[in-house]
């Protein structure tokens, strides 16, 4: 009977000791799971700066399709990893928050110049967008993997303001890194103050926004400089091109000199045929291509016929997305085909008139699919802050009403 009882005690003792295991194993995969999504987390923020997750954005497939940016081979990854000769300098490879996707932020006009209000504002802010910026933009500007903002004026010390010009910007080199506390990666040149101060000043930019380790685009030492596409390709090797470009000022002989071939300046296309070939170009290398273009008439909230007939232009080389800035408001969104429009992003921080803003948010996801979100804002006082309450309610219902055909639903997804 004793060894009866002792081997069932035995056998009582394995089963316990089976169960002990199992939820040890699953304590154990449970705890590994969860530390190797905060080991990436950390690796992310690490290597970009930035702090939210891409894989929070969700996922809206009738918003558009990104066909040639998507990669779902290694065959495709690697061949989109394959970087041309001519396209080295202008290739910047990044990690992004999730694998399958890479979210792009988009911020209209910005200011430094301390002579201005705003830029006094920054000034005795201690040259930091903490404060300025409202904590929330702040954090979706720094948590997107590339964030690009509209640089509307010059970072030097030298030059002489364009005589006749009833506004000329120039900010002081120091302020270049505001920028990097926004958390931006790609700035816009193509503007027409980006050459306020003369070639000294635009060519001192170039090196006091390299120095803070981000890239602009738009203007160059010489045109190919200037209309070179800006390419990002991904761990998972997908591929964005920007190209940027400004329409104004519609003249042959503008204030805002474009670039030419021995000579720097801006990247011109009122005359649009150079644009249209680096579309096309960008295209054929397999990237998803967003073109940023400065174009429109200054305070008003209408699209002019120039900007129609350059959306639809552009849209058909194959851009993929087109954003627009110059008219310091903002005007509506639309589609040209399947590609979507924001005509004019607006003052982002640029003085301190009390004007509706906002960023856009692009996901694009491996599998084509596309998300647009539109983050309502407003600019007050030398400050901006995400919209909240009745004011994003308001804002988000102005952007519907002069947006025919395009619907924008409570959260600022955008969709046809």
């Amino acid at each position: 009977m004793s060894r009866y009882y002792d081997d069932n005690r035995h056998n009582g003792n394995d089963s316990a000791t089976i169960k002990l295991f199992l939820i040890t194993l699953a304590i154990v995969l449970v705890v590994g799971i969860s530390a190797l999504f905060i080991i990436k987390s950390i690796k992310n923020n690490h290597s970009s700066d930035h702090g939210f997750l891409a894989g929070a954005w969700e996922d809206i497939p009738e918003a558009g399709y990104a066909m040639n940016a998507a990669v779902t081979d290694e065959e495709s990854a690697k061949k989109a990893l394959e970087i041309p000769e001519e396209d080295k300098a202008y290739t910047h490879k990044i990690a992004t928050y999730d694998d399958e996707a890479v979210t792009i932020g988009f911020a209209g006009d910005i200011l430094f110049d301390e002579n201005y209000a705003v830029g006094d504002k920054f000034k005795r802010n201690g040259d930091t967008a903490e404060g300025i910026v409202g904590s929330n933009l702040l954090e979706k500007m720094r948590g997107v993997d590339i964030m690009m903002i509209n640089n509307e004026f010059p970072y030097s010390n030298r030059g002489t303001p364009t005589e006749g010009k009833t506004y000329t910007f120039r900010a002081r080199p120091e302020t270049a890194g505001i920028l990097t506390t926004m958390g931006a990666d790609i700035v816009s040149l193509a503007n027409n103050h980006a050459y306020d101060y003369g070639e000294a000043a635009l060519v001192d930019s170039f090196s006091h926004i390299s120095d803070q380790g981000i890239v602009y685009a738009g203007a160059g030492n010489n045109i190919e400089e200037a209309s070179h596409p800006v390419y990002y390709v991904t761990e998972s090797g997908m591929k964005v091109a920007f190209i940027c470009a400004t329409q104004i000022e519609r003249l042959d002989h503008p204030d805002t000199r474009g670039a030419t071939e021995d000579s720097p300046g801006v990247f011109r296309c009122f005359n649009d045929e150079l644009l249209l070939d680096k579309i096309r170009e960008a295209r054929e290398k397999n990237a998803y291509v967003i073109v940023f273009v400065h174009w429109g008439t200054e305070s008003t909230t209408e699209v002019d016929y120039l900007q129609r007939d350059q959306a639809k232009e552009i849209a058909d080389a194959g851009a993929n997305l087109i954003i627009g800035a110059h008219p310091h408001v903002l005007q509506k969104i639309e589609y040209v085909g399947n590609v979507p429009v924001v005509y004019s992003l607006g003052n982002f921080i640029f003085n301190s008139k009390t004007l509706d803003t906002g960023m856009v948010v692009t996901t694009l996801h491996k599998n084509g699919a596309v998300n647009l979100r539109f983050v309502p804002a407003i600019q007050s006082g030398c400050t901006v802050n995400e919209a909240e309450g009745e004011e994003r309610s308001r804002i988000l219902g102005w952007m519907r009403s002069i947006s025919p055909g395009v619907n924008i639903d409570e959260k600022g997804y955008i969709s046809p």
